[in-house]
């Protein structure tokens, strides 16, 4: 089992130094810190549960209106996802938006006058002191505090490693740091500095390609505030019932079977949209769509959970147009484009 290091909030003292003349000026003791960010981190529970597979994991607050910030994982592939704040309240979440390529998403709770983290392009250089707030191993519940550790930032570096057999689909930089974070349930939590500024998201579990060890790392801030407010904007979300109303269909739309995809059966509400087939010779071949590729994107904007949701998507497009897929191989995110003349 890995080694958590938890902090014993109530078991050691923090020696403030007085702010004088020709010194930094004293911070904040770690304890009114924790108590501050402690309100801002929730506990997500969705799908999971068979098989090993934990069905928590851990979200960030980063707006007065209840916008969360969390890893992209099989937890959230759920109509029934609960969150769990600091106070103790229990509020059902919607999936906003996400973009796999960052292993992020944005949930939505209803209501105003959430505690948050502000957006802030905050980057940190290797030796910057840090806290890591997250419900590791699924400890904390209702109106328990989340877990706190505490570490330095070792280096700033570009990711290249694996989950399991594949690779990544994420390449940008992360933080890797000395706290052991990489544990189950923590994938979402924040990573703050001893200012209390949101740095970093922690992300899932990974391994090195190379040495064969686990990576403590976090996704620097500053790389996610851009798609945060994306999604924010309509940009990676599901395609809303309202905005189905309002849009006009054409007469001559795109179709899976024109595209020669025959997707897994359809038998669940929220059956992923795998590829079983491609037909020979149909601009999905032509494109080098494979079985076995999950499509995540339809032009590069609506997000696709379900064989259901992609079929919906590529009724609003008119035959003749290029339909451009994201899909996941593997770990690996590619781009195609599928040619209808």
């Amino acid at each position: 089992m890995k080694r958590v290091a938890l902090l014993a909030l109530g078991l050691f003292a923090t020696a403030v130094p007085l702010a004088v003349p020709g010194r930094l000026p004293a911070q904040e003791p770690l304890t009114d810190l924790v108590a501050r960010c402690h309100p801002k981190v929730v506990k997500i529970y969705g799908a999971g549960g068979f098989r090993g597979l934990e069905h928590y994991q851990s979200g960030i607050l980063i707006s007065p209106q209840g916008h969360v910030l969390t890893a992209w994982s099989y937890v959230l592939d759920t109509d029934h996802l609960v969150v769990h704040l600091a106070d103790g309240r229990r509020l059902e979440a919607k999936l906003l938006g996400a973009d796999p390529r960052l292993e992020m998403a944005v949930l939505k709770l209803d209501g105003n006058d959430f505690p948050y983290f502000p957006l802030e392009r905050v980057r940190l250089e290797p030796g910057a002191k840090v806290l890591a707030l997250s419900n590791l191993y699924g400890v904390a519940v209702f109106d328990e505090p989340v877990s706190v550790q505490h570490g330095v930032v070792a280096a700033r570096v570009p990711l290249r490693a694996r989950r399991g057999a594949f690779e990544t689909p994420y390449r940008g930089p992360v933080y890797i740091l000395d706290a052991i974070v990489n544990n189950p349930g923590a994938a979402g939590g924040a990573i703050v500095d001893r200012q209390g500024r949101l740095v970093g998201m922690i992300g899932k579990e990974l391994r090195n390609t190379l040495t064969n060890t686990w990576i403590n790392y976090a996704i620097p801030i500053d790389q996610l505030i851009g798609t945060i407010e994306q999604i924010k904007q309509g940009k990676f979300v599901p395609r809303t019932e309202e905005a189905e109303q309002q849009a006009r269909k054409p007469q001559d739309p795109v179709t899976l079977e024109r595209l020669g995809i025959v997707l897994v059966p359809d038998v669940l509400p929220k059956t992923p949209p795998f590829v079983e087939e491609v037909r020979p010779g149909s601009p999905a071949d032509r494109a080098g769509l494979l079985p076995d590729d999950l499509i995540l994107f339809v032009n590069d904007r609506h997000l696709v959970q379900s064989c259901e949701a992609l079929r919906k998507e590529l009724s609003y497009i008119p035959w003749g147009d290029p339909v451009r897929l994201t899909i996941i191989r593997g770990q690996e995110l590619r781009e195609l484009e599928l040619k209808t003349r």
